[in-house]
């Protein structure tokens, strides 16, 4: 095997570079992957457009020690090549997917399950080199087999269905819960899927008229509602007396958890799940004296969420809905470009063998 490869690396606000590199050697406890697909996110988005913030790039990060320019990916599926170890489930030639998240073990919230928290957390392609790249080493903690017969286009999308999952654990909904979820773009999808996958709750989706509302119906939406003057109004008539269970914040967009907090019953929940650019004011009298609980996510446990994100892929054509389009690592920056200017309704992926 070759000892260099290409990889899509991160130096700072819109500059992105596909390098070549060295192939990395995994450690104990890790498996080499060749990717076979690879996504981008909003966040990926966001540090392309006016980063780095979170991306380790001038500042060492506490828990993976990574200074510098870094190979991004978060989202990635591959086939395990190589010495996979004594100790391994896995054996060379297997395709899995990656949670991408790796935690300790040992916390106090990792001994509660709660991994995506763990006090030791480092994310693939967030912390240290990621997924957009021939190669990666990652641990097996953190792999998934792939279902047989599942597409690799529809694997590709388990890592990011699996933190809308982990949102709908989140949400406090329960069967027979009316539900309102604003935002339908990717993770809102995500979302939606996921609470129909986990509850029988009636769902009403909030966004602008047009492809990606009409996604939401196909994919599970009760009822949908395009925003516009009466939507406040339609709302309150699809809802009735009983009011809004559960509100779910899914776009970012400014005002809307305020809107939220106007909408919801009372003891009510509202899950924030959109990260607004911008700090956000809220009326905090009329959320305690209508006690109403405001819950958020992060991440996902891979432990919880990723195995069944693929069931949810072998037997729903999410992907056929959502995915934009498969390129090569060379179309990377153009891609963050479009994502970050709000171009990309849905996702896309990378394969770096084309």
């Amino acid at each position: 095997m070759n000892t260099q490869m290409i990889a899509a690396v991160f130096h700072g606000s819109g500059d992105v570079r596909v390098d070549k590199m060295a192939i990395p050697t995994p450690s104990s406890g890790e498996v080499l992957l060749r990717i076979l697909r690879s996504g981008i996110c909003g966040t990926d988005a966001s540090e392309f457009k006016s980063g780095p913030k979170i991306f380790p790039i001038a500042n060492q990060h506490p828990n993976s020690g990574h200074q510098g320019p870094m190979v991004l990916g978060h989202e990635f599926i591959g086939e395990i090549v190589g010495d996979v170890g004594d100790s391994s489930d896995f054996k060379s030639g297997d395709l899995v997917a990656s949670g991408a998240g790796i935690s300790c073990g040992k916390c106090t919230r990792c001994q509660e399950g709660r991994t995506n928290l763990c006090a030791n957390y480092v994310t693939l392609g967030l912390n240290r080199d990621g997924g957009l790249a021939e190669y990666v080493a990652v641990p097996t903690s953190t792999l998934v087999r792939l279902p047989a017969g599942l597409s690799l286009d529809a694997a590709g999308i388990s890592q990011p269905l699996a933190v809308g999952l982990h949102a709908a654990r989140r949400s406090n909904v329960r069967s027979g819960d009316k539900v309102l979820l604003i935002g339908s773009g990717a993770i809102g999808t995500f979302v939606l899927v996921g609470l129909k996958h986990l509850f029988d709750a009636e769902v009403v989706v909030l966004d602008f008229a047009g492809s990606r509302l009409d996604r939401a119906a196909r994919l599970g939406a009760d009822r949908t509602v395009a925003v516009g003057p009466n939507a406040t109004q339609e709302i309150k008539e699809l809802f009735g007396a009983g009011g809004i269970d559960v509100i779910i914040e899914a776009s970012g967009a400014p005002g809307q958890l305020q809107f939220a907090i106007e909408m919801v019953k009372r003891g009510g929940t509202i899950l924030q799940v959109g990260l607004p650019t911008t700090a956000q004011e809220i009326d905090v009298h009329k959320l305690v004296m209508n006690e109403i609980d405001i819950r958020t996510t992060l991440a996902h446990v891979c432990g919880e969420d990723l195995a069944v994100s693929l069931e949810i892929l072998s037997a729903s054509t999410l992907a056929a809905e959502l995915i934009e389009g498969v390129y090569p690592l060379a179309e990377i920056a153009h891609q963050l470009d479009l994502l970050s200017s709000g171009k990309i309704q849905g996702k896309v992926l990378f394969d770096p063998t084309i």
